[in-house]
C-alpha cells in the first residue's frame, strides 16, 4: 500500500488586503525547507466546501519567491463561508483529507478565524490549523499595539488619495466627504484622517450611545464647515468611518427614498450610500442658513484592498507566514498566529472568539486614549470655547443669520458631545496600564 506523503494547505478567505501573497510565500518557503510538500486551495473555501478538490495548485519555492511584492492573491479568495451549513462543513473536512492535508494555514478576517476553528475541532486532531488573521480595518482583538496585516498599507494609499483630494478641495472651493471602509470599527479611518491631517473625522466609537440621530452627524459636518468659513477658509475634507451607518437609528434609514432592503426586510448595510445620504443632508442644511457650499462625496476601500504592500506589511507578512508554517511544522494547531513584540505568540482561537456571534471579538477604536485625543484636538468642530466665546460665537451666527441664542440652541448639543468626550479622556486608564 503507497503510503501518501501529508501536505500543508493554504487558503485567503474574506476580502483582500495588501500582503496576503508574502504570507503565501513565507511559509511556502518555510514548509518547503522542512521537506514538506504545499499546495494552494484556490478561491477559499469556495470549492472545497462543495467536495471539489480540483481547484487546487501546487506551490514550490520558485513559484513563489518574488510574489510578496504584489497585492491581490496568488491563490485567489472568497468569501464563502462554510459554517453556514454543517454540510459544507463536513465537505470542507473531507476534502482536505483527500488532498492529503494534515496542516491548514487559513489567512482571512474574524468570520474566516470562526471557520478556521470550526473545521479545526471537526477534524478531532487529524487537522492541524493555524489562522494568520488579516482585515484592513484593523478592527481583530489582538493587543492595542498589534495591527492587523494590510492596515499599514491601506492607510498609506488611503492618505495618498486624502492628500490629492485636499489639494483638489483648496484649489476648487469645495468639500469632500471620503467615505472609508470600517464595518464595524474606526480605525482606518482615523489613522488616515489623523495622518493626512484631514478637517475632521467621523468615527462610531466616538457616539456612546448605541445610536445616533442623523441629525448629529449632519450637524457635525454643518458646525466644521461654518467654523472653516468662519475663518475664511471654504474647503474641507471630512473623513467618515462606513461603520457610521449602522450606528443611526435604523428607523430614520428605513425612512430614506432608495435603502435597500434583504428578503426579510431588513437594511442592508452594505448597499447604503452613506456619504450621499449625507452629503445631502448637510447640503439641505446649509441651503437653509443661506450657506452655499459644494461637496462631493467619495468612497474608498477598493482602491485600497489589493495594492503592492509597503515594506512595513512585507516584513510583517513574512514574519506572520513564516511563524504559521513553523508551528504548524513543530506540531501546534488551533491558535491564531501574532507576532508580539517582535516574538510570534500563538493565540488560542478560545481566547478569541464568541462562540455566539460566530466572530471574532471587535476592536474598538479607544477613545479615552491619548492617540485619540490628540486626533481630535487637530479637528475642526464646534466646541465649548466657540459657545463661550461671545465675539467667535457672534461671527459664527452672523454667517446664518441667526441670533447668538438661536444659535446656540440649534447647535451647542455639538459642545455638550465634546464635553462628554473630554470627560471620559479623562478618565482613561495609564498609558502603560495592564490590558
Amino acid at each position: 500500500m503507497t503510503i501518501r506523503q501529508k501536505r500543508l494547505a493554504i487558503l485567503c478567505a474574506g476580502g483582500p488586503a495588501p500582503g496576503l501573497n508574502s504570507v503565501i510565500a513565507a511559509a511556502t518557503i518555510r514548509a518547503q525547507l522542512a521537506g514538506v510538500e504545499v499546495v494552494g486551495i484556490l478561491d477559499g473555501f469556495k470549492w472545497i466546501m462543495e467536495g471539489d478538490i480540483k481547484h487546487v495548485t501546487p506551490l514550490t519555492i520558485e513559484s513563489v519567491s518574488r510574489i510578496h511584492f504584489r497585492g491581490g492573491s496568488h491563490i485567489g479568495i472568497s468569501r464563502a463561508n462554510p459554517t453556514k451549513d454543517e454540510r459544507n462543513l463536513n465537505a470542507s473536512l473531507l476534502a482536505l483529507l483527500r488532498l492529503n492535508v494534515d496542516k491548514l494555514i487559513t489567512i482571512g478576517g474574524d468570520g474566516s478565524a470562526w471557520s478556521a476553528w470550526r473545521i479545526a475541532e471537526r477534524s478531532q486532531g487529524q487537522l492541524r490549523v493555524a489562522h494568520v488573521p488579516k482585515t484592513i480595518d484593523n478592527d481583530i482583538d489582538l493587543p492595542p499595539d498589534i495591527d492587523t496585516f494590510g492596515y499599514q498599507t491601506a492607510r498609506h494609499i488611503g492618505v495618498e488619495i486624502v492628500k490629492n483630494l485636499m489639494v483638489d478641495a483648496k484649489t476648487t472651493h469645495r468639500w469632500y466627504f471620503v467615505v472609508t471602509q470600517g464595518r464595524k470599527a474606526g480605525h482606518l479611518a482615523l489613522g488616515i484622517g489623523k495622518a493626512a491631517g484631514a478637517t475632521i473625522t467621523l468615527i462610531p466609537e466616538e457616539f456612546r450611545a448605541e445610536r445616533v440621530a442623523l441629525h448629529v452627524v449632519v450637524d457635525t459636518l454643518v458646525g466644521a464647515i461654518l467654523k472653516r468659513q468662519v475663518n475664511d477658509r471654504s474647503d474641507g475634507l471630512a473623513v467618515l468611518a462606513e461603520g457610521l451607518v449602522e450606528k443611526i437609528d435604523p428607523a430614520e434609514l428605513a425612512a430614506i427614498d432608495g435603502v435597500e432592503r434583504d428578503q426579510h426586510g431588513g437594511i442592508m448595510y452594505g448597499e447604503v450610500s452613506f456619504g450621499d445620504i449625507v452629503k445631502q443632508r448637510v447640503q439641505r442644511s446649509l441651503r437653509a442658513l443661506g450657506v452655499k457650499t459644494t461637496i462631493v462625496a467619495k468612497n474608498i476601500g477598493y482602491e485600497l484592498r489589493c495594492a503592492d504592500p509597503i515594506p512595513y506589511d512585507m516584513e510583517y507578512t513574512r514574519d506572520l507566514g513564516y511563524s504559521a508554517a513553523r508551528y504548524l511544522i513543530d506540531g501546534g494547531g488551533s491558535a491564531l498566529v501574532s507576532i508580539q513584540g517582535g516574538c510570534f505568540k500563538p493565540v488560542p482561537f478560545e481566547d478569541l472568539i464568541d462562540r455566539g456571534s460566530g466572530r471574532t471579538r471587535v476592536r474598538m477604536v479607544d477613545v479615552r486614549s491619548d492617540r485619540y485625543r490628540i486626533a481630535r484636538g487637530y479637528m475642526i468642530r464646534l466646541r465649548r470655547e466657540d459657545f463661550e466665546d461671545a465675539h467667535q460665537l457672534a461671527h459664527l451666527s452672523a454667517l446664518v443669520g441667526l441670533t447668538m441664542d438661536e444659535f446656540r440652541e440649534r447647535y451647542e448639543h455639538l459642545a455638550r458631545e465634546d464635553d462628554a468626550i473630554s470627560r471620559d479622556v479623562s478618565l482613561a486608564p495609564p498609558a502603560f496600564a495592564s490590558r
